[in-house]
């Protein structure tokens, strides 16, 4: 018979469209998992994305009928937070609302590395929404590559998709380019009637907006349309070549055996886009050698979690 469980941490995995939360014990066995809307901080909105994480975090602990224990340690990895002063607004607002004894705030990025290679060397890639890469050298040594944002950054994510496929059906429209299935497939998703009223949309378009496009770029590229075919090429490339950049600098060499692991929604496990990127690997990377387990943030927080408490996840 187990021993009844005497303290709980939890983790955070903290996303642009949703948010999910694990109530562990102290050996790292998830008792309870909980889903919510999207918590990724904005510059002055700390408290917004607080409350959503507070809230999920409260109700969760509720539920695993833990309610009697206040979690030693919450570690939120959220995405948003690579400037200091919203790291640190946001941690203040959660101490302030009391859902734990100890938190930790960081990226969403540093929660899915622990989950991918503990401690250990390798490369993550991430594309979703936007895209950045994170690696780690044998050494410890910890470098990002990208995560430059939408406006002048996020190559190859679901936005960047988005974004290049309504430039290419403005030139189609144009006569400038052939004509692409891309049309088509893009007013059906956006429930639009012609082309000149994307104008509209795209003015009051977020980078989750548009990333909602990608599917239908993905689609038509798989049908056999040229102009999505390049497009998805160019992501794919793109994506690539932020492995490649970490490779070389955090390994000297990208012939040499690194550790890959790739994460996001345009990632997924039989995704079209990762069977491509990996393909792509292959010659742009040699070394790399993917990790085909899917890569977890918010187990990786809980892994975070226990070590902030002196514990580790029990091996059994």
């Amino acid at each position: 018979m187990n021993a009844p469980t005497e303290l709980v941490v939890v983790g955070v995995d903290g996303g642009g469209s949703s948010t999910r939360v694990h109530v562990a014990d102290e050996r790292g066995r998830v008792l309870f998992k909980a889903t919510g809307e999207g918590s990724a901080v904005t510059p002055g909105a700390e408290a917004d994305a607080a409350e959503v994480i507070g809230t999920l975090v409260t109700n969760a602990v509720i539920d695993a009928e833990m309610g009697h224990l206040m979690p030693r340690a919450l570690v939120v990895g959220v995405a948003g937070v690579g400037r200091e002063a919203q790291k640190i607004a946001l941690q203040q607002e959660l101490e302030r609302m009391e859902v734990a004894e100890a938190v930790v705030v960081i990226s969403d990025a540093e929660g899915a590395m622990a989950d991918a290679f503990e401690e250990g060397p390798g490369i993550l890639l991430i594309a979703g929404t936007g895209s950045i890469a994170w690696g780690r050298s044998p050494a410890g040594t910890m470098q990002r590559c990208g995560g430059w944002g939408p406006v002048i950054g996020d190559d190859g994510s679901g936005a960047w998709l988005g974004r290049k496929a309504l430039q290419v059906i403005a030139a189609a429209h144009d006569g400038r380019e052939p004509e692409t299935a891309l049309t088509g497939a893009v007013l059906t998703a956006l429930e639009l009637d012609d082309v000149a009223a994307i104008i509209r949309w795209a003015s009051s378009a977020m980078p989750s907006d548009f990333a909602t496009l990608a599917p239908a770029v993905l689609s038509a590229a798989e049908v056999g349309d040229l102009r999505a075919n390049t497009v998805v090429t160019m992501a794919v490339e793109e994506l690539a070549l932020h492995v490649r950049a970490l490779a070389r600098t955090l390994f000297v060499d990208e012939r040499a055996a690194i550790p890959v692991a790739l994460h996001g929604g345009l990632l997924g496990k039989g995704r079209p886009m990762r069977k491509r990127l990996e393909h792509r690997l292959k010659t742009l990377v040699p070394g790399s050698v993917v990790r085909h387990q899917p890569v977890d943030a918010a187990r990786g927080a809980v892994m975070l979690a226990l070590r902030t408490i002196g514990l580790s996840v029990d091996a059994d």
